[in-house]
C-alpha cells in the first residue's frame, strides 16, 4: 500500500518486511542513542565502546560520528546556525531509516541546540529517541582536545566554536546523564547497558 503525500507525486512505499519482523529476528529492539555534549566530552569514545559491547551481545548497530558524516553526507555544510540545524536534520532522517531497518543507531554529535535535538525526537515514535548527555566541564574537555581546537577558538582562529564563541544548550530532561569527567569508560558503558535492559530494548 502506498500513501500519497499531499501536493506532489511522491509516494511512500510501505515495505512488507516490517521493523517488528526485524526486531523479532534480531532479538532486540531498535532505537536512537543520541550522545550530546561539548567537544571533548567523550561522546565518540563512549559511543564506539558501547557499540563494541552491544556487538558482543549480538546486537545490530551503527555509529554515526560527527566528523565522519561531515566527510560525506554533510560535506556541503558549514557551522552556521542554519547549517548545524540541517546537519542534525539529515542525521535524524538517516537514524530513522536505520531503526526501521532494525539497527541500534548511535550518534556522537555536539548537537548544541535543544530545538534541533527535539526535532529528531519528534521524527520518531515515543521511546525511540534516547538522549544521553555526556556531562563534562569545559576545562576537562580542553584537556582532552588533542586537535587543539579549543586553543585555536580562543585565539579567534575558529569561528562559532561551541562552548567558546557559540552556545551549548544542556538537555533539560535527557533519558540519561553520564558524568564522563568522573565515570570510567567501562562504568559509562555499563550505565547505558543497564538502561537498555531495563527498557527491554536488549535482553538481560
Amino acid at each position: 500500500m502506498k500513501q500519497r503525500i499531499k501536493g506532489n507525486n511522491i509516494v511512500w512505499h510501505h515495505a512488507t518486511v516490517t521493523r517488528e519482523k526485524r526486531a523479532k529476528q534480531n532479538k532486540h529492539a531498535s532505537v536512537i542513542l543520541w550522545f550530546t555534549g561539548l567537544s571533548g566530552a567523550g561522546k565518540s569514545t563512549l559511543a564506539h565502546a558501547l557499540e563494541e559491547k552491544l556487538h558482543s551481545l549480538g546486537c545490530r548497530t551503527f555509529v554515526f560520528d560527527g566528523d565522519n558524516v561531515r566527510h560525506g553526507l554533510n560535506k556541503d555544510l558549514g557551522f552556521s546556525r542554519e547549517d548545524r540545524k540541517e546537519n542534525i536534520r539529515r542525521i535524524g532522517e538517516m537514524c530513522k531509516l536505520f531503526i526501521d531497518a532494525g539497527v541500534i543507531a548511535l550518534t556522537a554529535f555536539i548537537s548544541p541546540y535543544r530545538q534541533d535535538r527535539e526535532m529528531v525526537r519528534e521524527m520518531v515514535r515515543d521511546g525511540d529517541f534516547i538522549e544521553i548527555y555526556c556531562d563534562c566541564s569545559i576545562e576537562v574537555c580542553e584537556q582532552h582536545d588533542v586537535k587543539g581546537s579549543y586553543a585555536r577558538a580562543r585565539r579567534g582562529e575558529i569561528s562559532e566554536f561551541t562552548g567558546i564563541s557559540a552556545p551549548y544548550e544542556k538537555p533539560l530532561n535527557p533519558e540519561l546523564v553520564i558524568n564522563t569527567e568522573k565515570a570510567s569508560l567501562d562504568e559509562s558503558v555499563a550505565i547505558v547497558i543497564k538502561y537498555l535492559e531495563e527498557k527491554n530494548i536488549i535482553k538481560k
